[in-house]
């Protein structure tokens, strides 16, 4: 890193001298360094049901918006993510009490009920992993595997963000399920909370410079953003710590603290005590590989390479998110915006800019509005630029322009470039069971493969010789994985959140309904006179936060209601446009009065090659609304010239 660089208003920054702005969490001068020692020797107490009150809090005035929200105050009570957490899992109750409910989270689990169960409360706990760009080593794969049989429900699950998750753990077994995959190469740490999630890459095992150094940057952003207190050790293998050493770049970057980004004195130099506000997510990519949704994370990260295809620096897009709220139009999904260009040397610094001011700033009275991205909404990018510049050091460069993105899907057998192969495996909405389960494990030992999960929610075999293609690829087919082909091209590009009957937040279903939605799509599609070779980008989720990241979609569904869905239009199929609410509480019975119209409509009055969502943001929603309310359905058999 450069010593000194350009500042603010041009006003010059030093690295070496501390900026005193934009400290809203926390203690300063003389309370902080008389309180700071006693707080460490309590904090690094693995076994102590002590209650560490903070080391960074708020300094501000109570917010015109609010106070602080609950989670606010557990998370600040918790001894760094331990207390109560650490009496709760040992007493005989199924369940556990509402602040450790909060705090489980940043461990990497979600309590649930299973909610087709109406007599009683079936509690149970969800675990998902923590796999930056979707990496599972071998003995990783085949301990969850096992879990899921031995603990959970008999299957995995793969997710949008490339983990697994494991369903229906009981609470007595979380110790023995979280520290088999400790101790199996995995983690859960941070997979859920208020801190930085799982980060995204391309899954595809190409030794390509840029993908491999993609790959390397996700890895990298994400151990500097993992938790560091040791509260994960103490609970789940009584403080034994299974980690593998970190890159010098990393270590240096989370300590370094020239421009006041750190809490020194904190187990958690980062995130101090109360962590960041809401969940914060980070993608990095190559130019034109959308496989990863970049737009949809807090942080999108794009390599740059020069025109030898050695990387130089990335572009940076922030304030990307998807959740939102039914009917409360202050709440919105939003695209990343562009912010500048970092030379590579310089990434993490001014990813941990980035987050620093998003902690420093961000909402903490009202978790609604707790993103980032409401951040930059109310101060617009310029000045969210100009506060992350001073924790960062420097002005970022202009952006580089990019390419046109793809969505890649990364289906079938392909070449890694260095003698071996790998294969795509489509996975129905990233459930593992049955017969595929048991076979993917056997091929998985015996030729001792490593895997990846997409984004997408699917598999890649990585690693393949040539010889053993043939009886893989004999097994697979055995077992009732399609071939890329044979795969309806509505199912390659779908996907859907787990929603009923175990996310509290759902209203409807999505993983269980999607099967049917996808048959009567393409019964329509049919019906009009659409061919198997078209397809739309459907996605499809329990309530609106959005997991599935249905905003991005040609055609969403999203769940304001028992067997109810919001309709969204105006996706594109490489991901890049935000698509628009078209219509509320379409009953799941009366989706073919929707389908239908748009459909036909998109088929005998589209632009040539032109996409279904551009199709209806050309259109427009008024125009679309008229055809779908005058619609009278077609007969099937219906010759389409005649409605020409």
């Amino acid at each position: 890193m450069a010593a000194t660089a350009g500042g603010v208003a041009g006003v010059g920054v030093d690295r070496a001298a501390p900026i005193n702005e934009f400290r809203g969490m926390r203690l300063s001068g003389l309370i902080q360094h008389r309180i700071s020692s006693r707080m460490l020797r309590l904090a690094t107490s693995s076994r102590s049901s002590s209650v560490v009150r903070a080391v960074s809090t708020s300094t501000k005035p109570e917010s015109s918006k609010g106070k602080r929200s609950k989670v606010e105050l557990f998370k600040e009570q918790s001894n760094f993510l331990r207390y109560p957490l650490n009496e709760e899992i040992m007493n005989d109750a199924p369940n556990i009490n509402e602040a450790a409910t909060q705090l489980i989270k940043f461990h990497g689990s979600y309590q649930q009920t299973d909610r087709d169960e109406r007599a009683i409360k079936a509690y149970q706990f969800m675990l998902r992993t923590k796999n930056p760009c979707g990496k599972v080593p071998n003995q990783l794969y085949l301990a969850m595997d096992g879990l899921a049989d031995d603990f959970g429900i008999g299957t995995l699950r793969l997710t949008t963000r490339q983990t697994f998750q494991l369903h229906g753990i009981l609470k007595k077994n979380l110790k023995t399920v979280m520290s088999t995959i400790i101790r199996n190469m995995g983690s859960t740490l941070g997979a859920c909370g208020d801190l930085n999630r799982n980060v995204l890459a391309p899954a595809v095992p190409y030794t390509r410079k840029d993908y491999l150094f993609a790959q390397k940057t996700a890895e990298n952003i994400a151990a500097l953003l993992t938790p560091q207190s040791g509260a994960y050790y103490d609970l789940w293998v009584d403080g034994e710590k299974i980690m593998s050493a970190e890159p010098a770049e990393v270590v240096k970057a989370r300590n370094d603290n020239s421009n006041g980004t750190t809490f020194p004195d904190s187990p958690e130099p980062i995130y101090g005590t109360q962590f960041l506000p809401r969940k914060f997510k980070v993608a990095v990519t190559v130019p034109t590989d959308n496989s990863v949704d970049i737009l949809t994370n807090d942080i999108g990260v794009v390599v740059v390479s020069d025109d030898n295809g050695e990387p130089q620096g990335f572009n940076i897009y922030v304030g990307g998110g998807m959740g939102r709220t039914h009917r409360v139009e202050t709440t919105f999904p939003c695209l990343g915006k562009p912010l500048g260009y970092v030379p590579k040397e310089d990434i993490l610094y001014a990813v941990k800019a980035i987050v620093v001011t998003q902690r420093e700033n961000g909402r903490r009275d009202d978790r609604r509005y707790s993103r980032m991205k409401y951040l930059i909404s109310e101060w617009g990018i310029d000045k969210f630029r100009t506060v992350v510049e001073q924790y960062y050091g420097k002005k970022f460069e202009p952006f580089h322009e990019l390419p046109e993105w793809e969505f890649k899907s990364y289906l079938g057998w392909h070449e890694q470039g260095d003698g071996a192969l790998f294969c795509g495996l489509h996975i129905d909405n990233g459930r593992i069971g049955g017969a595929m389960k048991k076979t993917l494990r056997e091929i998985i030992e015996k030729y001792s493969l490593n895997m990846r999960i997409t984004p997408n929610q699917n598999l890649i075999l990585c690693g393949i010789h040539h010889s053993w293609k043939k009886d893989i690829a004999a097994t697979l087919a055995q077992a009732g994985f399609l071939q890329p082909s044979e795969v309806d091209l509505l199912k390659v590009t779908a996907m859907a959140c787990p929603a009923l009957p175990l996310c509290p937040l759902a209203t409807t279903e999505a993983e269980r309904g999607i099967p049917d939605i996808l048959k009567r799509v393409r019964a329509v599609f049919d019906k009009v006179g659409l061919t198997p070779d078209e397809s739309v980008v459907i996605r499809v989720t329990g309530c609106p936060n959005g997991c599935a990241r249905p905003y991005m979609a040609e055609l969403g569904l999203v769940g304001d209601g028992p067997n109810s869905y919001q309709i969204w239009l105006g996706g594109t199929p490489n991901q890049t446009s935000l698509a628009k609410c078209f219509l509320d509480k379409v009953k799941v019975q009366n989706l073919e009065k929707v389908f239908e119209p748009l459909f036909y409509n998109w088929k005998t009055k589209r632009l040539q090659a032109e996409s279904f969502g551009s199709f209806a943001t050309r259109t427009g929603f008024d125009k679309l609304r008229e055809l779908v309310e005058n619609w009278e359905a077609l007969p099937v058999g219906d010759n389409l010239s005649a409605h020409s």
